[in-house]
């Protein structure tokens, strides 16, 4: 990473929060291996990760913290309702729309970072994951950028328009690079959909970034069934430790790469940084 670290953060803790299902074993893959990632720099003095719906749960990891400044990081795609409402109001923190979320609990000053996925750097780690692909599995040749129709696959949903945003913003931004043939999102629960990627692309290669934190049910088995899978032959890969998706697959005369989700790129680790840095510009997190 191209900064220093602060100092004063030997005396600090930062928590990696991440959602958690008791459903998927995999899901907290991605927080888990951030989090030892980030305890490797030996930066803070202590860095763990926590959940809101599996152990370890956040509030109980809050509690086993003794350090004078906590820093909790949300890997959270989007500013949605549990990023952005119901976890730091659950944790004591004020509602409020600004970013970071400071409170105190005794002698304890905490900051509640914005989400990592709506910092404009994980364009960057979205970019990585398509690269990637093509590099690991150049069929028949390797494939430019102004030969793809990149796809951003989102979760969505009409309940909360803010699902989508991030999404649609990085989505943009990767499009004023001009570097691919063309990039669009397509979502889960709202239009324009997953399957829709095949007739919008305007190449015949398409690669497709699941704009998403963990590889869950939603990765895993939901995206690569749009896609056109079997999910027999999904479910056959999974159960024998394989990625769901043969890169490429080709489906309705398009060359199909589908790529891991954004939360185990190592590059996630850097905008992780940059919402604590966010947190500890904001005031002297550190003395309280």
């Amino acid at each position: 990473m191209a900064f220093l670290p602060d100092p004063d953060w030997k005396r600090a803790a930062v928590i990696l929060l991440g959602h958690g299902t008791e459903e998927n074993g995999g899901s907290a893959e991605a927080v888990v291996r951030q989090a030892a990632a980030l305890r490797e720099r030996g930066w803070f003095a202590a860095v763990r990760e926590a959940f809101w719906k599996q152990a370890p749960h956040v509030q109980d990891v809050l509690r086993e913290l003794e350090a004078p400044c906590v820093f909790i990081v949300p890997i959270f795609m989007a500013e949605g309702y549990f990023a952005a409402r119901v976890i730091p109001e659950a944790l004591g923190f004020a509602p409020e729309s600004g970013w970071p979320r400071r409170n105190q609990a005794g002698d304890q000053v905490r900051w509640y970072c914005a989400p990592v996925g709506t910092h404009p750097r994980l364009t960057e780690v979205a970019l990585a994951r398509a690269e990637s692909i093509v590099r690991q599995h150049p069929f028949p040749r390797l494939p430019q950028p102004r030969e793809i129709s990149l796809f951003l696959a989102g979760h969505g949903t009409e309940r909360d328009p803010a699902s989508r945003r991030s999404v649609e913003a990085m989505a943009e931004r990767i499009r004023a690079l001009e570097r691919y043939a063309m990039v669009e999102a397509v979502f889960l629960e709202e239009a324009p959909r997953i399957p829709e990627c095949y007739t919008r692309a305007v190449t015949r290669r398409i690669v497709v970034v699941p704009a998403f934190i963990s590889d869950g049910l939603h990765t895993q088995e939901d995206i690569p069934v749009l896609l056109g899978e079997s999910p027999r032959v999904v479910k056959e890969r999974l159960a024998a430790g394989q990625f769901p998706w043969r890169n490429p697959t080709e489906r309705h005369g398009r060359l199909v790469w589908y790529t891991p989700a954004l939360g185990t790129e190592p590059s996630l680790l850097e905008v992780i940084v940059e919402r604590i840095m966010e947190a500890a510009r904001a005031g002297s997190p550190a003395t309280g």
